[in-house]
């Protein structure tokens, strides 16, 4: 099996030391990323941590395909305690930084400790270095990235940044790549911030040797030749299928479909498109790099994910407010979902959807923690009392677009996931627009057939940001084409995958989470939800409580203390 390569880093911000241990085990049995990420924070991180805390631990890691030219590998994974889940979790991010990354030569970067001085970290393949900067507290996303090119020659696309956001530890703050690319939901830059570093720089030129198969080209060829709709819209494509079909939530979920949808749709955001954007080395180009003549706003995007949270669900309609909201969010580091979510609970709360300035105004309030702004951004499950609005939250997490309540299948997945409700931990919804085949698709309703294939899709999606690839490659990198890329099996590359959500979920049971965190706030409104969540912990051999055996961990060879059977 091909596995990325190289030594574990690990820095202590608060005592300024680093150091290198050889990890060649785990990395045989974990391919990179997401799935290295997880067996270290399993082994490495105290279950009882405080997500803010000096004893957190943020781990960054690319994978094997980041050594080749192929299109869908320009990303990579980032793994922490959450801070708004309180779970274990795994981000991921585009741009250019996983390159730059390779060049130290590690396999993996851990961030532990807490500095007493903001500041940046230098990684290099000579060492690492610790540069004071206050001077840059509560500096923008850009400016950073400006002082950084200006002071040490170095590109965005070597850099990860915390915003105000971050440094205030907001609990949806995103971590910054490539100045508009984000490790978005779950709230990673809040760690970074809480350990106050400002930033991270990876530069050198170590990259180890990693043979991919001649295949790489094929795909990359196949990217470039492709006529899909995201080269043009990205994925606010889906837009106005997913109002059609009564699964975009609006007006703070109270809604499946928002008339105003024509003035943020998917045409919309082309028309603002100026040039292609996309990630390294890939060829697809799906990026949003968009302007708009008459104010000079410029922006990257928005998605489809942000301009459902800062339209249909805050009720705007008009493209240029969507985009300042996603601008603004990437200046201040937040994660556009469960920031635009928060946002259109309180305008629930005053009765005030629409109300763009509002809006603006609100998103920058919570990245300074200033007046509501420090109460919105505790997220939606911390704050729904004080507003008197319903809980729009699992685990702790806002929910994504693809609603549940009409895509029943999607609705589960967002129960089941150990992230919290995030659509691309199982990536479900595509079987029930449908987006794929015919032959591969599922009814709108009910779970009948659907727990076993959301098994199996958030098995492969383990080997997707372990790789690391990119969700969007699924037309291109099919499971065959995957099995060439690492040289294995894929039977056994799910059951690597299946290992990593229990591991996952096994360390989440030992912070007190089990099946009554399986839930959804309208789970009576899916035929059969209990059938299907018992069918689903069946599947993977769980406890009908949704904690793993003790035989399960046993099996998989895994650390720490197993819960009971």
């Amino acid at each position: 099996m091909k596995h990325v390569r190289g030594p574990l880093c690990t820095i202590d911000v608060g005592d300024r030391t680093a150091e290198t241990d050889a990890i060649d085990d785990i990395l045989e049995s974990s391919i990179g990323g997401r799935a290295l990420g997880t067996r270290l924070a399993h082994d490495r991180i105290p279950f009882d941590v405080d997500p803010l805390g000096p004893e957190n631990r943020l781990y960054f890691a690319t994978g094997p395909l980041q050594h080749s030219t192929m299109s869908f590998t320009g990303r990579m994974s980032a793994t922490s305690v959450s801070p708004l889940t309180d779970g274990l979790l795994s981000s991921n991010a585009g741009g250019f930084l996983s390159r730059n990354f390779t060049g130290t030569g590690y396999s993996a970067v851990e961030i532990t400790g807490a500095s007493d001085e903001l500041v940046i970290v230098h990684v290099t393949d000579e060492g690492v270095e610790f540069e004071p900067v206050p001077d840059l507290e509560e500096a923008l996303v850009s400016e950073t990235c400006d002082y950084i090119a200006d002071e040490h020659g170095l590109e965005a696309e070597h850099t990860v940044v915390v915003g105000p956001a971050g440094e205030n530890q907001v609990r949806y703050a995103s971590i910054m790549t490539s100045k508009e690319r984000a490790f978005g939901r779950g709230g990673l830059g809040a760690v970074l911030g809480s350990k106050n570093v400002k930033a991270i720089t990876f530069d050198g030129d170590s990259t180890r040797e990693i043979e991919i198969p001649p295949l790489q080209m094929d795909v990359h060829r196949e990217a470039a030749q492709s006529d899909h709709i995201m080269r043009d819209q990205g994925t606010s494509s889906v837009a106005e299928y997913a109002n059609q079909v009564e699964a975009l939530p609006t007006h703070y979920f109270s809604e499946l479909s928002f008339e105003g949808i024509d003035g943020v749709s998917g045409d919309r955001v082309e028309e603002k498109k100026y040039q292609k954007g996309t990630c390294s080395a890939c060829a697809f180009a799906c990026k949003l790099p968009t302007r708009d003549e008459e104010t000079g706003l410029e922006t990257e995007g928005p998605e489809y994910e942000t301009l459902m949270a800062f339209g249909p669900n805050s009720g705007v309609d008009d493209i240029v407010d969507v985009m300042q909201s996603n601008k603004l969010c990437d200046e201040l580091g937040l994660d556009t979902i469960s920031a635009g979510d928060s946002v259109a609970a309180y305008l629930a709360s005053e009765d005030e959807f629409g109300n763009a300035d509002l809006i603006h105004e609100l998103v920058e309030k919570i990245a300074y923690r200033e007046g509501i702004g420090d109460t919105l951004a505790e997220g939606v499950d911390r704050f729904h009392d004080d507003l008197g609005v319903e809980n729009w939250s699992v685990k702790g997490m806002e929910f994504s677009a693809h609603d549940g309540r009409t895509l029943n299948g999607q609705g589960l997945a967002f129960a089941t996931s150990n992230r919290g409700a995030d659509h691309m931990y199982a990536e479900f919804y595509p079987f029930e627009y449908p987006l794929v085949d015919a032959a591969d698709a599922f009814p709108k309703d009910g779970l009948e057939g659907k727990p076993p294939k959301i098994v199996t899709l958030e098995n492969g999606n383990v080997i997707k940001d372990s790789a690391v690839l990119c969700k969007f490659s699924r037309d291109f990198v099919t499971p065959d084409r995957i099995e060439t890329l690492l040289d294995a099996d894929y039977a056994d590359l799910l059951a690597l995958g299946s290992e990593i959500v229990s591991l996952e979920r096994h360390f989440n049971n030992q912070r007190g989470f089990d099946r009554s965190d399986d839930t959804l706030p309208y789970e009576d409104q899916i035929p059969g939800f209990e059938e299907g969540l018992e069918a689903y912990y069946d599947e993977r051999g769980w406890n009908t409580d949704g904690t793993v055996p003790r035989s399960l961990l046993e099996e998989s060879d895994a650390g720490g203390t197993p819960a009971d059977d």
